[in-house]
């Protein structure tokens, strides 16, 4: 599993985070139009971030596992609300591009791969998420 991440503000801006992994090291902050400088992506970029990269890691391992020639693959992600038996919900939209000489068998399988991606079978299911205060 991943490290541990800390996310504390930076004192830079209204919203502006620091967050920190290990010695990695990036900000995250809300849009102008929700009152922050855009210094940075917004925590749900994070959560496509995370997404994409986890869907392209797991297809690219998978490819060279099976020997597909698979020769670069990109994933586009965005987000909105979509209203699911008369409740709002969030939708991820991912958009994965392939390329390579890849039948349609292999590119049917890459999709069943980026399905089963970490990332995405944890976020498609009940997440626990545990909190506590700490001094």
């Amino acid at each position: 599993m991943s490290g541990v991440v800390v996310v504390a503000e930076n004192g830079r801006g209204r919203y502006q985070q620091a967050v920190t992994q290990g010695e990695h090291q990036l900000i995250a902050d809300e849009p102008v139009d929700l009152g922050g400088e855009d210094a940075g992506m917004a925590p749900f970029d994070f959560l496509m971030a995370g997404l994409g990269a986890c869907t392209s890691m797991t297809i690219r391992m998978y490819a060279e596992r099976k020997e597909i020639p698979l020769t670069r693959v990109a994933v586009s992600l965005s987000m909105d609300k979509t209203e699911v038996d008369g409740v709002k919900r969030d939708r991820i939209t991912r958009s994965i591009t392939l390329e390579g000489t890849l039948t349609v068998e292999q590119r049917a399988r890459l999709l069943e791969i980026a399905n089963k991606c970490p990332v995405h079978r944890a976020i498609s299911q009940p997440l626990i998420v545990e909190s506590s205060l700490t001094d």
